[in-house]
């Protein structure tokens, strides 16, 4: 991380958290001359954002990180139980056993400060990328690049340059949020279960997750009456988790209160400015995908910059970042609401009416796989926008190895090579899927988004 002075910049990125550090990596691996601003020397040391899903791990494999992060995450098949102060289960997001359909586990625990040290590492591979720590920016006029890509979070320079627009989603909720490190001899700790809890007790609703290792947390919703400054205080603190644990079987690595907010901006490009992750949205945490769409904006804005700076591609081509991003976040944003509004019921007469919704049994989900928007793909309904699978090919590559950052076609490619001659042709494969929704072509591009079908 280093190096002479680059001579011109395509890209500078405002904030090297896990969106901008990812962002970094992939535009470096692209070959885009790269500089990175963080105002902070070191990585922030305690955990925040603790999921990610098959998706995500994908991503991170486009960057030739995935098996580097594999060994510092947690796979989980288990899912997330929403379950009543009773302990019956209400709501269940479905776990899947073995490879999903990105080649990955479909959902992987971390702990952040490993994650990032990963990313950083990472861009120590690439001349072409030069990182700035301890460097705060204190206007984009500063920023002599090409591009500038605000990754700079919920109070973003960047976005307050471009002069975005908030849409309010509806929900502000104050947590405490605690992260225990237990000890794995202690037959309460053996006894935790591996899924996700949510816990929906109008007397105190709370989430616990598993994170790895000796990590768990719990998230703690703050209640009329709670005084934020004594909530860790050891008489307070453990009685809240007692049908779990005691002080004997963990000890307290981090406790602090967090809003969780469920916000959009309007505007996320302007000019040369552009904006990913939580500079232009939030995510309540009830979904466990807040910091999964921040990586999916840099897996969308990445391959669309590299084709304007270093293919040629006409600078217009950034204006579908916005117009597919939104509306696929919103989806998850809004889910996410939903779900809090299950979790949060404090009315017990409400919280009653809403078990009885459930007597039938719990209700189960997946995470949802939404469309783009409109922009850089042909008009039509699903699966045009969505995203492709990542089989194994015969030779037992997955099968974005195969592609790179490229576009491809697969199944009967004679079909949509005139859209783009120079796409990978992959006659043959997904043929399963393509079957299923009754296409025998199907044009990806370099973030495996379909650009179109042949029918």
């Amino acid at each position: 991380m280093g190096g002479t002075q680059l001579l011109s910049t395509d890209v500078a990125i405002v904030g090297c958290g896990p969106v901008g550090a990812l962002l970094a990596n992939l535009l470096g691996q692209a070959g885009l001359a790269v500089d990175i601003y963080d105002r902070e020397r070191e990585i922030y040391a305690l955990p925040r954002a603790v999921h990610f899903d098959g998706e995500v791990m994908r991503i991170f494999q486009a960057a030739s990180l995935a098996d580097r992060i594999a060994t510092a995450a947690r796979a989980s098949s288990k899912g997330m139980h929403f379950v009543n102060a009773e302990g019956r289960a209400l709501m269940v997001r479905r776990g899947v056993e073995g490879p999903g359909p990105h080649g990955w586990s479909g959902s992987w625990y971390f702990h952040q400060p490993l994650l990032e040290e990963i990313l950083r590492e990472g861009l120590a591979r690439f001349p072409n990328v030069r990182v700035h720590l301890g460097h705060e920016v204190g206007s984009v006029d500063e920023l002599g690049a090409r591009y500038v890509v605000g990754c700079d979070g919920a109070r973003s320079l960047v976005r307050r340059a471009i002069g975005s627009r908030q849409h309010d989603l509806g929900l502000h909720q104050p947590w405490l949020v605690v992260d225990l490190l237990c000890d794995l001899d202690r037959p309460r700790v053996r006894a935790l279960p591996d899924h996700t809890i949510q816990l929906c007790d109008p007397a105190r609703p709370m989430t616990v997750v598993h994170v790895g290792g000796r990590r768990w947390r719990w998230e703690i919703m703050l209640m009329p009456g709670d005084d934020q400054e004594r909530l860790t205080e050891p008489e307070i603190f453990w009685p809240m988790i007692e049908r779990w644990l005691g002080p004997e079987d963990a000890r307290i690595e981090r406790a602090a209160v967090y809003t969780f907010h469920s916000v959009v901006q309007e505007g996320w490009r302007q000019g040369r400015l552009l904006l990913a992750g939580d500079s232009c949205h939030q995510t309540p945490p009830f979904l466990g995908q807040g910091m999964c769409a921040g990586l999916r904006d840099a897996a969308n804005l990445a391959w669309k910059l590299a084709a304007v700076v270093k293919d040629g591609a006409d600078d217009s081509l950034l204006d579908t970042y916005e117009s597919e991003r939104l509306p696929h976040v919103r989806v998850f944003i809004e889910l996410a609401v939903k779900l809090g509004a299950v979790l949060q019921e404090t009315n017990p007469t409400a919280a009653a009416a809403r078990d009885q919704r459930f007597a039938s049994g719990a209700e189960m989900f997946d995470f949802p796989q939404p469309q783009l928007g409109p922009g850089c793909r042909s008009d039509g309904s699903p699966p045009v926008g969505t995203i492709f699978p990542q089989p194994r090919l015969a030779d037992n590559r997955l099968m974005d190895e195969a592609i790179g950052q490229r576009f491809a076609i697969v199944g009967e490619t004679a079909l949509l090579k005139h859209l783009r001659p120079d796409a990978v042709l992959l006659p043959g494969v997904g043929q399963e899927w393509l079957a299923q929704h009754g296409v025998r072509a199907a044009l990806l591009r370099p973030d495996r988004y379909i650009f179109a079908v042949a029918a």
